[in-house]
């Protein structure tokens, strides 16, 4: 019976490292699916900011809408690094923790196994413990009954055996799998940060270097009234025309008509919605959590 208790405490522990594998995995698919629809929403948001920054400046004099123009271009090529980064958490950190699930479920198969096996052993044990006190002179069906122990204890030796195999493999290859995810994750976000870091300062130098005297001395000059005392000649325009449009001739910018999706139609209860939001275009992915 000793050994019996002993196999059940190192069998505890098995359960244990299985059932903590199964509780936190399944906060990370959750929370870790949920960051990567959130950086998708954000992705949007920002596209949609880049072609209200193009609307306004084809509103505005030269100067303005070319910085409009330069600050929108950069911005777009942010999202595209965004857009990079949420296909890769998808692949490298969301869609491994996902392959989770399955594995665990076979680890609790086997534990099952197991506890099937341990439990034929008890079994075996209190009846030839029964039988002794009952039948203390009947040696025949001692005997048999201390075969069948035997044997039970055999077969739970084996399969406690075969079990701390395949939970030694399982928490090796979970350990080695945590590095290497979140390994990934802070790779594909210094990488994203580091570019977009530079982007954003570009961006904002292009923005400081607007002429904004030169701005208003083109705004005022379309909008002077000429008096009579003065020359009646038509004063030459500053701009090269108030309708004249900029075109998105950017790959980033191109890239970003085609990510933006219709957003008049939202309301702010879908953007909270995790659960509703695609974020791969043009396909739906949704994330399975590991079973709680």
């Amino acid at each position: 019976m000793n050994i019996v208790l002993s196999r059940d405490g190192q069998v505890k522990i098995m359960e244990n490292t299985v059932s903590n594998a199964e509780h936190y995995f399944g906060q990370f698919c959750s929370v870790l699916a949920s960051y990567t629809r959130k950086t998708a929403k954000l992705r949007d948001k920002a596209d949609e900011l880049v072609k209200q920054l193009i609307d306004f400046g084809n509103t505005e004099n030269p100067e303005l809408r070319s910085t409009m123009k330069n600050m929108a271009e950069e911005l777009a090529k942010i999202q595209d690094y965004r857009h990079a980064q949420v296909e890769r958490l998808e692949t490298k950190v969301v869609n491994p923790i996902k392959m989770y699930g399955p594995l665990i479920k076979e680890k609790r198969a086997e534990i099952k196994k197991f506890n099937t096996v341990r439990n034929k052993e008890i079994k075996e044990l209190q009846k030839l413990e029964k039988l002794r006190h009952r039948a203390p002179s009947d040696r025949h069906m001692i005997s048999q009954a201390e075969s069948s122990v035997q044997k039970a204890s055999v077969d739970a030796a084996r399969t406690t055996q075969q079990l701390e195999e395949i939970i030694d493999n399982f928490q090796q290859q979970k350990i080695k799998d945590i590095q290497k995810i979140f390994s990934d994750f802070l790779t594909i976000e210094m990488i994203f940060h580091a570019r977009a870091l530079e982007v954003y300062t570009n961006a904002f130098h292009r923005l400081q270097d607007c002429d904004l005297e030169k701005d208003m001395e083109d705004f005022r000059a379309k909008i002077h009234i000429n008096t009579g005392m003065q020359d009646a000649r038509p004063i030459p325009a500053t701009n090269v025309s108030s309708n004249t449009t900029w075109h998105m001739s950017s790959t980033s910018l191109a890239s970003t008509l085609q990510r933006q999706q219709p957003v008049d139609q939202e309301e702010d209860s879908d953007e909270d919605s995790d659960e509703d939001y695609d974020y791969r275009e043009p396909r739906r992915q949704d994330y399975s959590i590991v079973r709680k």
